[in-house]
């Protein structure tokens, strides 16, 4: 059943974004799957999702770019007359030691995980402000809250996540508009999957809970977060990450 609301969660084509697109479709949300390069990827979560019952549709757009985020969030509104959710997933990593990451290495990852969670909210908060209703939920990590060697750009930009949620939050909370960070821990993800064993075992034995998470399991937070449950929640970073963080 349709609840009459409209979702976008960006980065959608895969792994915790595709698993938080058929989360909320099941809830009743009609959800806008974002994609940058995955097409075909998209257009497979779009169809799971319809022959589960829900709604669905895919869209193209590098949220890194100022304006075509600004266009895709007009013609999401055009259409469908809102976007009441708005999920900050899209993110991508060039993994490497500070000593040898190139500029182009930095500005690559700050430009899509954080600059892009900027542009989609800047657009998407001008349009939950006149509704005075919105739920914005930014996909942080554990590496922006512990670091992590080999990822400087990534923590850098996943952190920055964490304080763009809560100026966000003070900023928007007196327009019932809501901003929280889920902060994963390591998720069994196509990100993840390129570990070796060696290093999956070595992560392991740091999380209290001696496992990977699901994308299911951020998925069930960022539902709750989407939930009229959390309407008093707001500048939060929730780990999912099985102990990980504490």
């Amino acid at each position: 059943m349709q609840n009459g609301k409209t979702a976008l969660v960006t980065g959608a084509g895969r792994g915790i974004g595709k698993a938080i697109a058929v989360r909320l479709a099941a809830a009743g949300y009609f959800v806008i799957v974002n994609y940058n390069g995955s097409r075909e990827a998209a257009e497979q979560v779009v169809e799971e999702i319809r022959s589960a019952g829900g709604e669905a549709e895919a869209m193209q757009c590098n949220v890194s770019s100022y304006s075509d985020a600004e266009q895709m969030i007009n013609a999401i509104v055009e259409k469908h007359g809102s976007i009441d959710v708005l999920v900050n997933n899209a993110g991508i990593t060039r993994d490497t030691l500070l000593m040898r990451m190139s500029e182009d290495d930095f500005d690559q990852v700050l430009s899509t995980n954080l600059k892009g969670a900027f542009n989609c909210t800047k657009f998407a908060t001008k349009y939950m402000m006149k509704k005075r209703f919105g739920r914005i939920i930014n996909i942080s990590s554990v590496s922006g809250v512990m670091g992590n060697a080999g990822q400087a750009n990534y923590s850098a930009s996943k952190a920055g996540i964490i304080g763009l949620t809560k100026a966000v939050a003070r900023e928007l909370a007196g327009r019932n508009i809501t901003a929280n960070a889920i902060a994963p821990g390591f998720i069994d993800t196509d990100m993840t999957a390129v570990l070796g064993d060696n290093i999956k075992e070595k992560v392991t034995e740091t999380i209290p809970m001696k496992h990977f998470g699901k994308p299911e399991d951020i998925a069930e937070t960022a539902a709750f977060l989407a939930s009229d449950g959390a309407s008093y929640i707001t500048g939060q970073v929730i780990a999912v990450d099985g102990g990980m963080s504490m």
